[in-house]
């Protein structure tokens, strides 16, 4: 391997040979209002009953504050959270109208947050039920069902047992989740169906079974409420969304590495031929995957430029060979790149790049 040199970074644009920096800049991640309505109105078209929103984790990640009065002014009426404490900032978002319904239920310690934000629980089990008609009677509340998940909900016999009571306190919503809607074809689609109206059928109470994926499988999964989530913002299963986010990542220097010398950390990247390396200014700080290192790449304009070396902190270096000139920015998530396509690129799923995007990106709204 050659001994490493000093060597001068290059202008974007320049040949060979000049050296300059260019400023540390800030990442641009761009979220789209417009095509989260338009992705919540088509799933809520599509939709037999009414369709309301979930907006936990900070609207996956895109910020609640902007996303949740978007849906609303949309059409949503009803939102669902994780957590009593992130029923706090949709109130805030939305005002007094819209119904919050919290995933987790009533836990110990909620019911100040419950009752002076106007949260509805989905209660998960009989301690859940008694905590809640104790600290808030006649306080509104749904009722979670497990119908084969085992995650969260109450068992058949539990309900069973809980049924005749449950139903006295007048829950406003029944739900259930699906554990495989993103497969049409698994069979725990048909089971679960089979279980969830065995649990509720003849009863005067509205119900929910699905999610984006839910509402895909067909009018059998709707029930009178559906409660689309990642479709809106542009994931998998919902193949017809349109792209809500773009990640641009500056280019901070461009340099030409000749060959046997290495790139980044643990000189994880040995260049064979001469190399043209942009360093961008993001990394796992952001959110950005560190095995993307190995098998992403981002965009200039309509070229794919691959990820080298490793995705460090704050930064990732790229092959830019390939370009006639370095743009100033390049394109991770986008018009050529969307976020399943990334999660793919890395072995996971486009809800965990969504939400793990970082707080240091600038945030620019647009189609509000």
């Amino acid at each position: 391997m050659a001994a490493l040199r000093p060597r001068a970074a290059l202008p974007l644009d320049a040949p060979a040979g000049l050296g300059s920096k260019r400023g540390m800049a800030q990442a641009q991640l761009t979220i789209d209002l417009a095509a989260i309505r338009a992705n919540w109105r088509a799933l809520a078209n599509a939709t037999t009953g009414e369709a309301g929103a979930v907006v936990k984790a900070d609207g996956y990640g895109l910020g609640v504050a902007r996303v949740a009065p978007a849906l609303a002014a949309e059409g949503a009426r009803r939102f669902f959270v994780a957590t009593a404490h992130e029923g706090i900032a949709v109130r805030r978002a939305l005002g007094a109208g819209p119904e919050i319904c919290v995933f987790s239920g009533h836990m110990n310690g909620d019911a100040e947050i419950i009752r002076d934000h106007r949260l509805t629980p989905m209660l998960n089990s009989i301690d859940q039920m008694l905590r809640h008609v104790e600290a808030l009677p006649g306080h509104s509340f749904g009722i979670q069902l497990d119908s084969g998940m085992n995650r969260l909900g109450m068992e058949p016999a539990e309900w069973s047992a809980l049924r005749e009571i449950a139903l006295a306190q007048k829950p406003v919503l029944i739900m259930s989740h699906l554990a495989c809607a993103d497969e049409p074809s698994h069979g725990m689609n048909a089971f679960q169906l089979r279980t969830f109206r065995e649990m509720t059928d003849g009863l005067d109470v509205p119900r929910s079974l699905s999610a984006t994926g839910g509402i895909l499988l067909g009018p059998d999964y709707h029930f009178e409420l559906t409660r689309p989530g990642v479709g809106i913002y542009g994931g998998q299963p919902f193949a017809d969304a349109r792209a809500v986010v773009e990640l641009m990542l500056p280019v901070i220097q461009v340099r030409d590495v000749a060959p046997g010398e290495s790139v980044g950390y643990g000189n994880a990247h040995v260049a064979r031929v001469p190399t043209r390396v942009a360093t961008v200014a993001a990394g796992y700080a952001d959110g950005i995957h560190r095995a993307l290192a190995a098998k992403g790449a981002v965009w200039a304009g309509d070229t794919r430029c691959k990820i080298i070396g490793r995705v460090s902190m704050d930064l990732i270096t790229v092959d830019v060979t390939a370009l006639n000139k370095v743009p100033e920015q390049l394109e991770l998530l986008g018009r050529h790149q969307t976020v399943d396509m990334v999660a793919d690129a890395v072995g996971t799923i486009g809800y965990e790049i969504l939400t793990g995007l970082g707080a240091r990106y600038a945030r620019v709204y647009t189609g509000a």
